[in-house]
């Protein structure tokens, strides 16, 4: 049997990359009257009122006994002008989802992005770090480096000093483990929960590996994509919908009358693998 040749894609899931048409990558597509009906978005935020085009203030609020029909409405505003407050809402918003760590000013740079409305893919060296450190700090038994790990010392031909030419082992091998999301205890606070928590596709590519004196060293490679949208079935969710945050961010995607554009987040890690014939 020969010997595999690398740089050699391992692992893909069955969500693509680059998915333009996935349900939280639409924007645009929903009517004022659909999303009071069916997403029961009729009060969204306390600065500005989206479907009037009209400024709040604290008396206009569902806490407060004037609300909402017994005072005049206020200054009128422009879409443009709507927006800019809806976004600077959405970002001040966002601090109880960033509260600390390396990675909490990623959210306010990733809802400026969306406001730039460019559709761009964004990418980030905070995001990156925030990949390899997942990997590498992942000390479970689902964890793919752990995994792959234990999988290269049982299937290199140590004799040969190569590894064999199967690679759905390999890929067998990393089914069974649990891609690094970012859905950990941690994630509710330092801001990678609220900018990427779940991935959408990921690609694990081992790049080299060097075998000798029953030692092997392998570079693996992990390219991951996540959307930066809300789709239909998130904003219906009450852990969602109960929050400001979440119900400004789908008006302004999905709402017909603004539909900036989501985006794709895009974050790469490289990684050594090391180990040894027998160890265990």
């Amino acid at each position: 049997m020969g010997a595999l040749q690398f740089p050699c894609t391992i692992f893909t899931t069955r969500k693509v990359m680059d998915d333009y048409n996935a349900d939280d990558m639409r924007y645009g597509d929903l009517t004022e009257a659909e999303l009071k009906s069916r997403y029961q978005l009729d009060y969204i935020s306390d600065r500005v009122d989206p479907w009037n085009l009209t400024l709040r203030s604290s008396l206009d609020r569902p806490q407060s006994l004037y609300c909402c029909n017994l005072r005049g409405q206020g200054r009128t505003l422009s879409r443009q002008q709507c927006a800019e407050m809806l976004f600077d809402e959405f970002r001040s918003l966002s601090r109880m989802f960033s509260l600390s760590g390396p990675y909490r000013h990623l959210i306010k740079k990733m809802i400026t992005h969306m406001q730039n409305n460019s559709g761009k893919p964004f990418r980030d060296m905070a995001l990156d770090r925030a990949l390899e450190n997942h990997i590498v700090s992942d000390e479970s038994e689902n964890s793919t480096r752990l995994l792959l790990k234990k999988h290269f010392i049982k299937s290199i031909d140590w004799q040969n000093k190569r590894y064999p030419l199967v690679r759905e082992d390999l890929r067998q091998s990393i089914i069974r483990g649990r891609l690094p999301k970012f859905d950990r205890f941690q994630d509710n606070y330092n801001g990678m929960g609220i900018t990427v928590h779940d991935i959408f596709s990921a690609h694990i590519t081992i790049k080299s590996m060097h075998i000798d004196n029953n030692h092997y060293r392998a570079t693996v490679h992990y390219k991951v994509q996540d959307h930066f949208g809300l789709d239909s079935t998130d904003i219906l969710k009450e852990k969602f919908s109960q929050f400001h945050f979440f119900r400004i961010w789908f008006v302004l995607q999905r709402g017909i009358q603004f539909g900036f554009k989501p985006f794709m987040t895009n974050m790469e890690a490289t990684i050594e693998i090391n180990g040894k014939h027998n160890e265990k």
